[in-house]
């Protein structure tokens, strides 16, 4: 009886070298991955720390990061252009209290305290001039020892480049009907005009950025009830407006 001879099956031989590049193009990808998560956290030390590590791990190979640097931001044009009117915004505010300081200097100067002042407002450099020291009671006609108030104030008003400049008249409640006012709102436009008048004939100010209006007694800082708030109310206000307004938008066009 013939032996059977057990077949032996030879057991099949699986290649494997192509767990090799495999496993380097896992390394590569994990490489990446950390490489761009350090790129995005802009940390200059962290970059430099896994540039040595990637070299200790490719043999000396040249640095995958070498020479590398944070990932600069972009600054947009909107940024720029925001950053620009703050800068021109701030420098306008203190243009402004350049001259408050200059016309304070003034007052003081002028002893002129009781009847003068200033104030840095929203709308600008707001300077208070009371009634007394301009006009008689219910006249327009600025007194004549005062002019030279006036042009010296005319003085401090030049500006290169100018500023727009706004001359307002006010007065109290009590009604006033003469022959040459039928109202408060004509003595306080006048009050101003024949202000803006004095500024102008000077001919040291352009009068494109000059401009004069009249509030009456519609526009009181002080109680109309007693004769002190009365005497507060009847003024002329000079605003010397900014050139830049807080949004950036420039306010140097003649009004």
């Amino acid at each position: 009886m013939a032996k059977k001879h057990k077949k032996h099956r030879e057991e099949e031989h699986i290649d494997e070298s192509w767990l090799i590049p495999y496993a380097d193009i896992l390394t590569l990808l994990l490489a990446l991955f950390i490489v761009l998560f350090s790129m995005s956290t802009i940390d200059q030390k962290k970059l430099e720390q896994m540039s040595e590590v990637f070299n200790q791990i490719f043999d000396g190979a040249n640095g995958l990061m070498d020479n590398s640097s944070p990932m600069e931001v972009p600054i947009t044009s909107t940024e720029t252009s925001d950053n620009d009117q703050s800068s021109a915004y701030i420098e306008d505010q203190q243009a402004l209290s350049a001259i408050k300081a200059s016309v304070d200097e003034y007052i003081a100067v002028n002893a002129l305290e009781k009847q003068f002042a200033t104030k840095l407002t929203d709308e600008g450099l707001l300077v208070t001039i009371r009634e007394n020291i301009l006009f008689d009671m219910g006249k327009a006609q600025v007194k004549s020892e005062y002019r030279q108030i006036a042009e010296d104030i005319s003085d401090l008003l030049v500006f290169d480049p100018p500023r727009n400049v706004v001359i307002t008249g006010h007065t109290d409640n009590i009604p006033i009907s003469s022959s040459e006012f039928s109202s408060n709102w004509e003595l306080s436009v006048m009050r101003s005009v024949n202000f803006l008048k004095i500024l102008v004939g000077k001919g040291t100010i352009d009068p494109l950025y000059f401009s004069a209006k009249g509030y009456g007694e519609f526009k009181p800082v002080a109680s109309n009830d007693t004769v002190e708030g009365r005497a507060k109310n009847r003024r002329v206000e000079v605003l010397i407006q900014p050139r830049v307004l807080q949004d950036g938008t420039l306010n140097d066009a003649p009004k």
